[in-house]
């Protein structure tokens, strides 16, 4: 059976089609500058990767194509072969607690939740729609990042707000990644072949969260009402005081929209280093003895030991600990910056075992007192595996 995920983005989607329930990858890709000058788009098959320039003046003409290149790589004979459509969803809020066969109402559902999302959820509904006027027959399932999250308890996702913020204005903690998160874990289970183990998962990358789990179910997670708090990011600048925002408002003649912008897009990694929001380049500034992307890792290595820490004792100790996602699968001196930050906990890095990028692995002594790993995540898979369930019943 074939399946498709896919990821729509303002100006971009994302591919990835899987024979189930075999898992096997026929194919994957992204188009990007949808409606933007110079679109273009990159495929993926037989691990032969194919760049072309395309009119991509809505997402409607990327799915076209999209079709149309399945048929000539020969994934696909007819439309008839694509038995369902995954798509991602940033926020479900706390309307969905599992993936859903899509109909009007999740459609009209995901485009109220927009506010809370204003970058992610209105995009998927464009691709949503595009999808369903092409492959009108392939049963659609929305896969939310936040349903994982839905598990923490009322005094672990409410803030200490009035009360009426929660219920009139669903003010509360939603979370993020929550599919990866929830694939990490998975896999540890069966790394560990155990199903009651408590882990933390460590998704870094230009975004990033730590979640907390207990028997497969999220505990407590770093972001909080908006993919702002937590941990330092690429960009965003993750826990801060927030009367700093009417100070600097007040001092800067900024308004509210300008600065807004500033803590999710000028912050972050890029802000302390004035470098790039990058790990890449932040290690690269590092080496050349650059003094603001010393302080920019610091400050990045100290939140998340922060948050390993709190939940090590929210969780009563751990099982495991995995790093996954760009920085977590790739970035070695980041892994071992925070693993040797943690040595108070009894945790021994293996530095021969941490010297890879992007493979699982095991990166922690034997006589660690807690396993840590490196798992790289894989979301597709996971929309791939829901859409699945619903069409197999």
């Amino acid at each position: 059976m074939k399946i498709l995920s896919v990821n729509a983005g303002s100006s971009s989607l994302k591919f990835q089609m899987y024979e189930m329930p075999e898992e096997k990858v026929l194919i994957s890709g992204v188009f990007e500058r949808i409606g933007i000058e110079n679109s273009m788009y990159t495929i993926k098959i037989n691990g032969n990767k194919t760049s072309k320039n395309a009119l991509l003046p809505t997402h409607k003409e990327a799915v076209k194509l999209l079709v149309n290149e399945l048929i000539e790589n020969k994934v696909i004979n007819s439309l008839d072969e694509i038995k369902g459509i995954g798509h991602r969803i940033v926020q479900g809020a706390d309307k969905f607690e599992s993936s859903v066969v899509i109909d009007d109402k999740v459609i009209e559902t995901i485009s109220e939740l927009s506010a809370l999302a204003p970058l992610h959820n209105p995009a998927a509904v464009i691709g949503i729609k595009a999808f369903k006027e092409i492959i009108p027959d392939a049963v659609a399932v929305a896969v939310f990042d936040t349903s994982f999250h839905q598990t923490m308890e009322k005094e672990t996702y409410l803030y200490a707000l009035p009360y009426n913020w929660y219920t009139d204005y669903q003010v509360r903690k939603y979370g993020a990644h929550g599919t990866s998160h929830k694939y990490v874990a998975d896999r540890l289970s069966k790394i560990l072949n155990r199903e009651d183990i408590k882990v933390i998962v460590c998704h870094l990358g230009n975004g990033g969260s730590i979640t907390a789990i207990n028997n497969g179910k999220c505990v407590d997670t770093s972001m909080g009402f908006t993919p702002n708090a937590g941990i330092i990011m690429g960009t965003r600048c993750g826990d801060i005081d927030v009367s700093i925002v009417p100070y600097m408002m007040q001092k800067t003649n900024l308004t509210y929209q300008e600065l807004d912008n500033v803590i999710n897009k000028q912050s972050g990694l890029l802000g302390i280093s004035g470098v790039s929001s990058d790990s890449r380049d932040i290690e690269s500034g590092i080496k050349e003895g650059n003094e603001r992307c010393i302080l920019a890792q610091k400050m990045f290595v100290r939140k998340v030991v922060d948050y390993i820490a709190k939940y090590y004792v929210l969780l009563n100790g751990v099982d495991a600990i995995a790093f996954t996602a760009g920085i977590g699968e790739n970035s070695i001196s980041t892994r071992k910056h925070i693993i040797d930050s943690l040595k108070v906990l009894g945790i021994k890095l293996d530095e021969e075992a941490n010297n890879i990028r992007g493979e699982e692995k095991l990166i922690t002594t034997n006589d660690s007192s807690i396993p840590c790993y490196v798992i790289p995540t894989d979301e597709e898979v996971m929309m791939a595996r829901d859409t699945y369930k619903f069409i197999e019943g």
